[in-house]
């Protein structure tokens, strides 16, 4: 089904559910609620593995994304039964990192990431997407030793590319904070010879060209609007591809400029000890690893506490083997990337430490995108299925050099075409649901964008959600908060976004499915997406049959 209309295109569907007076299920292997609190960057792999492990078990785990140093805190004090964190405990309180624990506690790697350096760079008039760095331009910029775009150094590391006399407004995190700490250590271990403030969580004192604002969402923010032209920061890739940002390919040990991807990021991991990213990450051997990859690990008590008990730990071992196995698959759809074979094995052995464990992880039955069964450290589906980069890729000393070459003439032409194609299904079904309970999820169904128009302006997809009315009984509603929703992208093409999940009954529409960015097409292949239904029908609904619509538009920018 497709239709027109102005500046885009829509198409909607039913939703229907049935509300029952709730039964009691009794789940043959009881697993009691946990808690846990800490990394906002690890918030949405550890929500949505929340959310897998109730609809497969029925297990209850608790959240609070209140920030690495919270969770370390609240952890410490023995109100959580785990925390999530980017930053280690200090040694010291002089370091400004939260004290350790009295009792023992174990770190275990559950998330992993890059640190991206995005940009908001135009070159001859248009966005310039493929900015290469060496570490020591890094470390030049972040210093105020590097102050314009046209740099000797950083013309060194992007030949024939005319960079702009313009000033670099390097922009840094003003709160304490895991990613200001990890790049000022790679500098200070790595390039310290122009790097020579130290490494810290707070960015150290910087001129006046320099700009500083709280949060990730606020460093990304910043770059991307149209003031931040010749800004650069430093910040998760998962954000910097929300906001839309390029980013820019960094020079590894291997002597090649990579991109933050991936499978960049695992294999730079394969380097990584268990509870730390140090020389082993930045130094990776291997043509393919990005250096500026980080870890988020999971603290977990190894003896029972105030709060934590045996029982607790069979469920928390439970949802760590969820979280390093099957949890792993959608990792890059997040903006970060699923743990390599080394770190889960190392992890393995730590969960079984766990008092009331369930136990290890059976390799061999783990469902981890990066190995196979008989995977060795050095021989994974990973590094068997990675491309090499390519030669216009590899790091070339700069001198003279001769060239020759041929004239090639080419005429690039566009169908105009901009459309939306809509799922072939045009009702979702949620069948009988009981009050406060989530309904089996339900696909959306496949729906296409194409945008192959002569001007590649860019454009949004909006999903739109309507309350949920009794269809005998008008007066019977309840939210369309209720539906949750997680798109993906089936088909993966440079310059598209998916929009961040939304939890049952939490979500707020309309809201963002997809974007693609200003200069990229879809081709007439078409960018093709679905998304995962969910319904939790509120707690005080009227028993009765309930229908709502979706709809969904494309909107050209």
């Amino acid at each position: 089904m497709i239709c027109r209309m102005l500046g885009g295109t829509a198409a909607a569907l039913a939703v229907a559910a049935s509300l029952v007076a709730p039964t009691t299920a009794a789940h043959a292997d009881e697993l009691v609620p946990i808690s846990g609190s800490g990394s906002t960057w690890a918030q949405k792999a550890v929500d949505l593995w929340r959310r897998d492990v109730a609809t497969d078990s029925g297990m209850t785990v608790s959240y609070s994304g209140s920030g690495s140093a919270a969770g370390l805190s609240d952890f410490a004090n023995e109100t959580v039964d785990f925390a999530v964190s980017d930053i280690p405990f200090g040694a010291d309180p002089a370091d400004g990192l939260p004290t350790p624990p009295s009792t023992p506690y174990a770190s275990l790697p559950v998330v992993v990431g890059a640190i991206a350096l995005a940009y908001n760079l135009w070159v001859d008039g248009h966005p310039f997407h493929d900015l290469r760095l060496s570490g020591n331009a890094v470390a030049g910029i972040f210093s105020g030793a590097i102050t314009r775009w046209d740099d000797p150094l950083l013309r060194a590391d992007n030949p024939g590319v005319a960079l702009p006399a313009q000033d670099i407004t390097p922009v840094v995190r003003a709160d304490t904070t895991a990613t200001s700490l990890q790049v000022t250590r790679w500098m200070a271990s790595e390039h310290s010879d122009i790097w020579s403030a130290g490494a810290s969580a707070l960015f150290p004192a910087a001129g006046p060209a320099f700009h500083s604002q709280n949060g990730s969402l606020g460093v990304a923010g910043y770059v991307a609007q149209s003031y931040g032209r010749g800004a650069i920061t430093y910040v998760e890739n998962a954000y910097a591809v929300s906001a839309g940002l390029s980013t820019a390919k960094i020079l590894n040990a291997a002597g090649y400029y990579v991109a933050p991807t991936a499978k960049a990021v695992s294999i730079a991991l394969g380097g990584a000890t268990p509870d730390a990213v140090g020389t082993g990450v930045w130094r990776h051997p291997d043509a393919r690893a990005y250096p500026l990859s980080t870890v988020s690990s999971m603290i977990v008590p190894r003896q029972p506490t105030r709060v934590f008990t045996a029982e607790k730990g069979r469920t928390l071992s439970r949802f760590l083997a969820h979280a390093l196995c099957r949890g792993q698959q959608n990792a890059a759809r997040l903006g970060n990337a699923p743990l390599p074979l080394g770190l889960v094995r190392s992890a393995s052995s730590l969960i079984a430490e766990i008092p009331g464990s369930a136990g290890g992880i059976d390799l061999d039955a783990c469902a981890n995108p990066t190995f196979a069964p008989g995977d060795t450290a050095t021989d994974t589906l990973l590094l068997r299925s990675t491309p090499m980069p390519p030669d216009s890729d590899k790091w070339m000393p700069p001198g003279p050099r001769e060239t020759t070459g041929a004239e090639l003439d080419v005429a690039v032409t566009a169908s105009d075409l901009f459309q939306l194609t809509a799922p072939t299904t045009t009702s979702i079904d949620f069948g009988d649901l009981g009050r406060g309970r989530d309904g089996a999820a339900r696909a959306l169904g496949r729906f296409t964008v194409v945008d192959d128009r002569n001007r590649l302006a860019g454009w949004s997809m909006q999903i739109g959600v309507s309350d949920f009315v009794g269809r005998d009984d008008p007066t019977l509603r309840f939210s369309s908060a209720a539906l949750g929703i997680d798109p993906r992208e089936v088909v993966h093409h440079d310059g598209v976004t998916v929009g961040s999940s939304q939890e049952a009954g939490q979500a707020v529409y309309p809201m963002t499915l997809a974007t693609g960015e200003p200069g990229t097409t879809t081709t007439l292949e078409g960018a093709t997406f679905d998304a995962d239904l969910s319904l939790r029908v509120p707690r005080d609904a009227a028993v009765g049959d309930y229908h709502s619509t979706v709809t969904m538009t494309l909107i050209a920018r």
